[in-house]
């Protein structure tokens, strides 16, 4: 990892031992999700593998009484620290009523809880983008203090959408942190064929506000920048565009096979910078994660997603007529 100290950021050892907690419970309830899908008991697994610095680090710098999440289908690990547990994962994979999600009816990924102030998403991507800019306008007409945190892959940000959504922030000065999750893939399509210039965190010039490109594998520097954004917002300063850069460590999703458009050794190079390891070594150079700690935290982890599958795997399926709730025509 850089030089980057927690510390210096005014973080407590309790809170980058939670970080870390939060970045493995990520892990492991989506390899969980995996293994299920494989035994073939779950049907769709879109994986944050590889990506759960960004969303940690993300979800840490903001205030979970108040701000705003309109989260993309990666996003397990941001919307584990705003609130919701394994156990509404595993009721969201099996499609089970209790999913708190959608009772059910959407697809795993589709993150939406009102408990948490996290924004219902939906299959077309980057439309979250737009709803974050009108929750980030309503703070501004209401004079509210919440900012909001949107985020999506780089994909996203070459839709309509997207730059809509940064135009229209940025002319109305809005609360808002567009975050761009870099997993160089749009799918099957690399980020040269995607973007000519290279970098996403460029393109906030054009829309008037800063733009700032950090390394998604290390969830302080994530932190930081969004910390920093977050100021800046609440000072009525405006939007931030933040480019995070990791790597999807697997297939786009469980419908997918990742050997047609990428080599194993280019995963296997990408494997060796996993957020995890590099963040581990860390937490034990600085001597906060003894074996025992690790021990500890593995333990009470294995347990949690253990649980939650068994629990989800016996919970009632959503009745019959549930199916005509919320249908308008």
């Amino acid at each position: 990892m850089s030089n980057l100290k927690h510390s210096a950021l005014g973080l407590t050892d309790e809170q980058v031992l939670d970080m870390y907690r939060y970045m493995l419970l990520a892990r492991k309830i989506d390899e969980r999700m995996w293994l299920l899908n494989r035994a073939g008991k779950i049907p769709f697994v879109i994986s944050c593998q590889g990506q759960e610095a960004i969303q940690v680090g993300a979800a840490f710098a903001l205030d979970r009484e108040q701000d705003w999440l309109c989260p993309y289908y990666r996003d397990l690990g941001m919307v584990l620290v705003f609130g919701q547990t394994a156990r509404d994962q595993m009721l969201s994979a099996f499609a089970k009523k209790e999913d708190p999600n959608s009772a059910g009816r959407q697809m795993p990924g589709h993150y939406g809880d009102k408990r948490f102030r996290i924004l219902t998403g939906s299959s077309p991507v980057t439309t979250q983008v737009l709803h974050a800019v009108g929750i980030a306008y309503a703070a501004k007409l209401e004079k509210k203090n919440h900012v909001v945190l949107t985020s999506c892959g780089e994909g996203s940000s070459n839709q309509g959408d997207w730059h809509e959504a940064c135009n229209f922030a940025g002319v109305h000065n809005l609360p808002v942190i567009f975050m761009v999750e870099n997993n160089k893939y749009a799918i099957s399509v690399p980020l040269n064929k995607q973007l000519a210039g290279g970098d996403v965190s460029k393109r906030a010039q054009g829309y008037g506000f800063p733009g700032v490109k950090v390394d998604g594998n290390n969830p302080l520097e994530v932190y930081q920048a969004v910390k920093t954004a977050v100021e800046r917002a609440r000072r009525g300063e405006g939007p931030t565009l933040i480019e995070a850069v990791s790597y999807r460590l697997v297939p786009h999703s469980s419908d997918d096979d990742d050997r047609s458009y990428r080599t194993r050794e280019e995963v296997e190079e990408a494997r060796k910078n996993d957020s995890l390891i590099i963040f581990r070594n860390y937490l034990v150079e600085e001597g906060l994660l003894t074996e025992q700690k690790e021990k500890e935290i593995s333990g009470q982890i294995a347990k949690e997603v253990d649980e939650a599958t068994e629990y989800a795997e016996q919970a009632p399926y959503p009745d019959p007529e549930d199916t005509y709730t919320h249908v308008y025509a």
